[in-house]
């Protein structure tokens, strides 16, 4: 069997129609929507809604400044459009026809943090398969999968957010791992809480991982745990007893799938 695995696309449409390529399966670990573009200002939806100049503010704000300060800064730019929700659902849409229609089939997918999961259904097709919270046997293994990301300690979504990131409870997170069993690869948007793991060494930050994931890893020692989420880890990959643990990198900037095989 041979799987290509890519995670982090961010609107990289035209590299995931070649990420299936000479594979059985394809396997997306999440963050479909290209939502703030820290590398080119002028794309993504923040991008065309509000231009590069203040992409870049919000930019420098989130490196340096506090969350009261980046709240603050969102808010006027929301009260900046006449419809915001309209404008970002519509923003959102034109992603995901490009983004869904250029899956290869069999392609097994979970939204990571920066996705509308909600719209899913919409872009049901032969071939795709949405398989949060499954485990499902490919080639004689079995593949768990989890997406989304986790709330911060102490936060809880806004009830009147224009956009709200696909971030979980703890609780709610863990309930859906503790229902993976018997896993010989664990697919996830997060990864496992290990520091090496979670760093990213370009915004120098801590990322949250999951514990939970990390109990899997430990109590049922899966082949492999493969995850995204973290643009510039610290470590790709290392092991945690025999589970390789493997960062299968930021397509839309590598656009070179992980490939699996057995």
């Amino acid at each position: 069997m041979r799987v290509h695995v890519v995670s982090d696309v961010h609107g990289n449409s035209e590299a995931l129609a070649r990420a299936g390529e000479g594979a059985d399966a394809l396997v997306v670990l999440g963050d479909l929507i290209d939502f703030i573009d820290y590398h080119d200002h002028t794309s993504g939806i923040f991008g065309r809604l509000f231009g590069a100049e203040r992409v870049g503010t919000f930019a420098r704000l989130r490196r340096e400044g506090t969350r009261t300060e980046i709240g603050a800064y969102v808010r006027s730019l929301w009260d900046s459009l006449d419809d915001p929700a309209s404008a970002i659902d519509a923003a959102i849409r034109e992603q995901y026809d490009r983004l869904f229609a250029a899956l290869s089939a069999p392609t097994y997918a979970i939204p990571g943090n920066v996705d509308a999961p909600a719209l899913w259904a919409e872009y049901a097709a032969d071939g795709l398969h949405l398989v949060d919270g499954q485990v499902v046997e490919l080639g004689g293994l079995r593949f768990g999968f989890v997406g989304g990301a986790l709330l911060p300690d102490g936060m809880s979504p806004r009830p009147n957010a224009v956009w709200r990131p696909h971030l979980l409870s703890t609780e709610k997170y863990d309930r859906t791992v503790a229902e993976l069993r018997d896993v010989d690869v664990l697919c996830s948007h997060i990864p496992p809480a290990v520091p090496d793991l979670t760093y990213d060494v370009v915004s120098r930050r801590l990322e949250i991982g999951s514990r939970s994931l990390l109990d899997l890893v430990r109590t049922q020692q899966p082949r492999w745990s493969l995850f995204g989420h973290v643009h510039q880890p610290l470590a790709r990959r290392l092991r945690v007893g025999v589970t390789e643990c493997r960062n299968v990198g930021h397509f839309q900037r590598t656009t070179t799938p992980y490939v699996l095989r057995w």
